[in-house]
């Protein structure tokens, strides 16, 4: 007899509505692998991660008390009818690591806490706790004098000390900066002139108010200032002073910046706050540490002539070996806890990581696996592990090695849940769901559900191209010149000299970590004339949307405006424009503390935004809300041609378009817009730039089997424009379509940094001497058998 409890195989969900799901009912096997599949925007990221993880996380956090939900994120009720079967869900997301410069690979995984217990323990000489060996704990000495009231009162002297590992010198970030202050104001103005060149400090801003409270002549050129002034400016420690009767904090430019811009890494920053900090800061490695951020004394504690900057600037997969040489069994538990942790960074194809890298300068795809490195030895069963693309970043070697560790979760009685485009990982699925039949309005339906076999056989757009492989070309483009690296050293690079052919369609590959990056990134993106779209995520509140983020707004809101004889500002939801009840959000948002907040259309506007006085206005027969309200393809044609005409829009209205984004709504939040979304629309952005070289990296992510096509014809567009294309690539498809190949390697971190071949895609396949070889000729290979296949099946029938 079956036991009851045996009768919960299922996670059921009936009538989920969240973002573009329309009534969305299905059913999902425990304990199986089941991938989630269909085109960018069909909704996959609704179902998966907005709904059945968000409602699982949301009942674990109604189980603590009503006081400790009030210290956690308050999450509402996702838009489904019935979610029944849940368990426990673990996420592991895209989203990149924090950019603190004091966050490393060891920090975020404990590898390194690990360590300085293990230094503290077996380090000679003995110079304290772990404490003594953490870059982030200052060192603290105070003597002073304590009353302790007990009977009868009496004072003690009281001696205070605490071994940190902090270098004094640069306070445990590597490295010391100098200050080009030509770069921060122009002294031949004053400040109410705008003399201030640093990125958002403008003549409206809170902080300019305060220089008149501290005795800053404001009206003064800055070179006139006195050397009391000039401190008063630039080094002055944090003071209280009061503008407009509120109490504010006043402190110098050099330690300002230091706090807002230099404590983030500099590789994650936003691009016009890089541009600043690189041209206004030099960085230094700290002469007193050698850029290993730690004090004499943590560098002085050695085990077997290690200490532990030496352990942590080790690749991963050659301090595993170290340890495993080690034999103490005082700390044998221990040992065996970090072997077992490093062992899982090798496994999950980091090995050729160092624990002492910056969490800032990872990739999506390499913080995703990091995050995984934590749950391969988990003792826990029956959760549901949920991954977004977890082959992102990912060279077809190690993409095997990706789906060993997805069974392998499976296997230990999880239910594992993978949003995927690789038809590599839709193939080891034990059930595939696939949404669509469109993207955005067009999605948001389940199309099929079953076997991988069942969805080759069905008339999906997933199941009509899972078999798709792209063909070698025929005949390659011939470049018009080369750009030249010489000497390239950036990370593991190790000398490299490379031409990189102009006119033409170039791909750089390798294994993840062989110094793809590096060397496009360190030796050709700060060139002139060279336009970088690299991997960050586009960041936005509900009120950014597609139109502010392009920058097509400000054309439609000047059209706007000349053509009703009002100023611009009447035309932004978050400007004069906006709803004075939702303030231009659309909604209100009610706080009911502990308990989810509740957000509802607002009334007075009915969710558009704007004052009911500013949509009397019209251009072209619509008012601003419904131009917001129109997809991009509707769009294109409206700023196209007729009253409408707007060249400005319409440019950056078709660049839209091309990318793919035809069904997005100009005034969709771009918080509804998944990953794809978001990197196709900068994409787009960022193809306005003027520029002879585009670099493109990994330009896939996001992106279905059948967006491909596009892709490529759009890389083929840029070029036959005159344009230079580099990508950064791992997909096959985009390798065989290029016209020069250059690949990296041989392995990761020190077995990589050379480039191991360099022609064409099909001298490659012809070749196989490389990792990128075999893989390419397996795939053109496969592709050349799926046709014999189809021409033969098609020939008996």
């Amino acid at each position: 007899m079956t036991h009851p409890a045996d009768n919960h195989d299922l996670i059921r969900v009936q009538g989920a509505r969240e973002n573009n799901l329309k009534d969305v009912s299905v059913e999902i096997p425990k304990r199986r692998l089941t991938v989630f599949t269909g085109v960018s925007g069909s909704g996959k990221s609704s179902l998966v991660f907005s709904t059945i993880a968000a409602e699982s996380q949301r009942l674990i956090n109604e189980t603590y008390s009503a006081f400790v939900q009030g210290f956690m994120p308050s999450l509402a009720r996702p838009e489904v009818d019935v979610l029944e079967g849940l368990t426990t869900a673990i996420i592991v997301d895209q989203e990149r690591m924090g950019a603190s410069s004091r966050w490393t690979v060891g920090t975020a995984t404990d590898a390194s806490a690990m360590l300085r217990v293990l230094f503290s323990r077996l380090g000679k000489p003995h110079i304290g706790p772990s404490n003594a060996f953490s870059f982030n704990i200052p060192s603290v000495r105070a003597v002073g004098s304590i009353t302790v009231e007990k009977g009868a009162s009496r004072a003690e002297k009281v001696t205070f000390n605490r071994a940190g590992g902090m270098c004094p010198r640069c306070e445990g970030m590597g490295s010391v900066t100098d200050f080009d202050l030509s770069q921060l104001f122009d002294d031949r103005k004053s400040l109410d002139e705008g003399a201030l060149t640093i990125p958002g400090y403008t003549a409206e801003g809170w902080y300019m108010r305060t220089f008149a409270a501290i005795g800053i002549d404001t009206q003064k050129p800055i070179r006139k200032y006195s050397k009391q002034e000039r401190h008063l400016l630039l080094y002055q420690e944090p003071t209280k002073v009061k503008v407009d009767k509120l109490n504010l904090t006043y402190e110098g430019l050099i330690p300002r910046i230091q706090k807002s811009f230099l404590s983030k890494d500099v590789d994650a920053m936003q691009p016009h706050i890089r541009a600043f900090v690189e041209r206004a800061v030099t960085f230094t490695t700290c002469p007193a540490c050698g850029g290993t951020r730690l004090n004499d004394a943590a560098r002085s504690s050695r085990i077997k002539g290690i200490n532990i900057a030496d352990a942590c600037a080790m690749q991963v997969n050659e301090l595993a070996e170290w340890i495993r040489g080690l034999k103490e069994p005082s700390v044998a538990p221990l040992l065996a806890k970090l072997r077992q942790t490093l062992d899982s960074f090798v496994e999950i194809g980091l090995g050729y990581l160092g624990l002492d890298r910056p969490s800032g300068t990872l990739s999506g795809g390499e913080a995703q696996r990091i995050r995984m490195v934590g749950h391969l030895g988990s003792s826990l069963t029956d959760v549901t592990y949920v991954f977004d693309e977890p082959t992102i970043g990912l060279h077809p070697h190690d993409i095997q090695r990706m789906n060993s560790l997805l069974l392998r979760l499976r296997d230990k009685g999880n239910t594992v849940l993978v949003v995927e485009h690789k038809p590599e990982v839709i193939g080891i699925a034990d059930h595939v769901v696939d949404l669509g039949p469109g993207a955005g309005t067009g999605g948001g339906e389940v199309v099929f559900e079953g076997t991988v076999d069942a969805l080759r056989a069905s008339g999906t757009l997933t199941g009509r191209h899972f078999s798709d492989r792209a063909a070698l070309k025929p005949s390659v483009r011939k470049p018009s010149g080369a750009m030249k690296v010489r000497g390239a050293r950036t990370h593991n690079l190790k000398n490299v000299n490379v031409d990189i052919p102009l006119g033409v369609l170039v791909v750089i590959t390798g294994v993840a970590g062989s110094g793809k990056s590096s060397l496009i990134h360190g030796s050709v993106s700060g060139r002139d004339g060279v336009v970088s779209i690299d991997q960050t995520p586009i960041r936005g509140s509900r009120r950014s949307n597609p139109a502010t983020y392009t920058g097509v707004l400000d054309p439609i809101r000047n059209a706007f405006a000349k053509a009703n004889g009002v100023k611009p500002a009447l035309f932004s939801a978050n400007s004069e424009g906006a709803c004075p009840t939702c303030n231009g959000a659309g909604v209100i948002y009610t706080d009911l503390a502990m308990m989810a907040g509740v957000a509802t259309v607002c009334e007075e506007c009915e969710g558009r935004r704007f004052q009911a006085s500013v949509l009397e206005y019209r251009f072209g027969g619509r008012n601003i809300a419904e131009v917001l309200d129109l997809p991009v393809d509707d769009a294109v044609g409206f700023f196209g041609a007729g009253k409408a005409h707007t060249p400005a829009a319409h440019a950056i209205l078709e660049r839209m378009a091309a990318v793919g984004l035809g069904y997005l709504r100009l005034g969709q939040p771009l918080t509804t817009l998944s990953g794809g979304e978001r990197q196709r629309l900068k994409l787009a952005t960022q193809m306005g730039e003027s520029g002879g070289v585009y670099v493109l990296d990994e330009p896939t992510t996001g992106l279905h089997l059948a967006d491909l096509e596009q892709l490529l014809g759009l890389l083929d567009r840029l070029v036959d424009s005159g344009k230079s294309v580099i990508v950064i690539e791992h997909h096959q498809s985009v390798m065989a379509h290029a016209d020069w190949i250059i690949d990296l390697g041989p392995g990761a971190g020190h077995d990589g940094g050379t480039v191991v071949f360099e022609g064409t895609p099909a001298d490659l396949v012809a070749a196989k001497s490389t990792l990128t070889g075999e893989h390419l000729a397996a795939f053109v290979g496969s592709r050349a058998k799926a046709g014999r296949s189809r021409a033969s099946t098609a020939t008996a029938n």
